[in-house]
């Protein structure tokens, strides 16, 4: 009994710290660059691959790997919303009919990644052996790769949050996630630091990509199924706070594994479920304002 309860909880924290990550980032952008992104998944498929890759055909450590792809996935994002997200909120007359408009396009963005996904590595799955070993804890046996993901899952995440409490750049996307215009008239790069915060958020997707690929199968079209979870947890955690991403994260994981123990398939049945009660309940989330 007490080896079953040990394999759940653990079980469920390990999946916790990646939900986290991966609703870290989505929280980032829509909270802050008002970008909601059903494409945020895709960004996590390309940490996956790009961490794949680097394994397979360099031999390059998965975790050495996350200061590899993590830059060039930043990149990506940052020139996203410099580009067609800026376009767009230059082109729309109010935020609500920007944030429309942003959102049907992560969705054409979504179909343009994943489809050139499947033609550089097909739609297979793909995935390598790290860390493959049992480690004994309190009588429940887990492999080492996912011990290891959940430790680095905290680390990234403290490590971020402690970059939005403490630095002049994390001070100012605070600032223009509560109010841009005056963050703009007090000297805040508003458009800069909307740049920043989609790059940010990508770059929280691609290092829960990596930290997947240790411990999991990855396929090109992973990214939906993974969006749909950040967007429960955001939404149980509170749009917009870090702190309540990785609460509702955690949450989110032991659930799942409780639900995976009596039965696999009903898992998202079950987060479907949490997230229409949340909505009907306490549509703020846990430490939502």
């Amino acid at each position: 009994m007490i080896v079953t309860f040990l394999n759940v909880v653990i079980a469920g924290l390990l999946l916790g710290g990646i939900y986290a990550l991966i609703a870290v980032g989505l929280s980032l952008q829509y909270g802050v660059a008002r970008v909601f992104n059903i494409s945020h998944g895709e960004f996590i498929m390309l940490g996956a691959f790009a961490t794949w890759m680097l394994y397979t055909m360099a031999g390059i450590n998965p975790l050495i790997s996350l200061v590899i792809s993590g830059p060039f996935i930043f990149l990506i994002g940052f020139f996203l919303h410099k580009t067609l997200f800026r376009s767009l909120l230059n082109a729309s007359p109010s935020m609500n009919i920007f944030e429309s408009k942003s959102m049907l396009a992560t969705f054409g963005l979504l179909f343009i990644i994943q489809n050139i996904a499947i033609l550089i590595w097909g739609a297979d799955f793909k995935g390598y052996s790290y860390l493959n070993v049992g480690v004994n804890f309190g009588g429940a046996v887990f492999a080492a790769n996912r011990l290891v993901t959940l430790v680095y899952a905290v680390i990234i995440g403290t490590a971020f949050y402690l970059f939005l409490a403490f630095t002049r750049m994390g001070k100012a996307i605070r600032a223009a996630a509560q109010d841009p215009k005056t963050a703009g008239l007090m000297g805040v790069n508003i458009n800069q630091v909307l740049a920043l915060c989609f790059g940010f958020g990508a770059i929280m997707a691609g290092f829960a990509g990596a930290l997947l690929s240790m411990c999991y199968p990855i396929q090109t079209t992973m990214g939906l199924e993974y969006t749909v979870i950040a967007i429960i947890v955001v939404t149980l955690g509170g749009m917009g706070s870090i702190v309540g991403s990785f609460i509702g994260g955690f949450i989110l994981g032991i659930i799942g594994s409780i639900v995976t123990t009596i039965e696999p398939s009903l898992y998202l049945v079950v987060f479907y479920f949490i997230f229409s009660l949340m909505l009907l309940v306490r549509p703020k989330g846990i430490l939502g304002k």
